[in-house]
């Protein structure tokens, strides 16, 4: 799928981030998020749960674009390191890469940057491949 056409079919959530998606390949997903007071921890910063929900929206389109048929995606694990500051006004982009493709599960590194290319966090998330659910009528 191209970022085009999965930008019309993000989440609702990740729209409420402001997420634009840039790539959308089979070993990379990228995205830009402007830091907005909406996502703010008070101190003028991006909050860190905002961080975590944009790499975790990535490596899902990373997983879900890899699929098999009739397979669906739910994140198992994810973890964060976050290494500095995202200031309102601010954009940054994310950037995922697998760094395992399974049967069962996917592992998907997203880098987040700033524009002046200073790292702001590395998130690791582990993905787990199943049968889709039914759909309901």
């Amino acid at each position: 799928m191209t970022a085009v056409r999965l930008k019309n079919r993000l989440p609702a959530f990740p729209r409420l981030l402001g997420m634009e998606l840039t790539a959308t390949e089979l070993d990379r997903v990228a995205a830009t998020l402007e830091v907005r007071e909406e996502v703010t921890n008070g101190t003028g910063a991006i909050h860190g749960g905002a961080l975590m929900a944009f790499a975790d929206t990535l490596g899902a389109i990373g997983t879900i674009i890899n699929l098999p048929d009739g397979m669906q995606t739910t994140t198992l694990e994810s973890k964060t390191n976050f290494i500095a500051p995202a200031l309102i006004g601010m954009v940054l982009t994310g950037e995922a890469t697998p760094m395992h493709k399974g049967r069962t599960t996917m592992i998907w590194q997203t880098r987040i940057t700033r524009a002046d290319g200073r790292l702001v966090a590395v998130v690791t998330q582990t993905q787990l491949i199943m049968p889709a659910a039914p759909k309901k009528d």
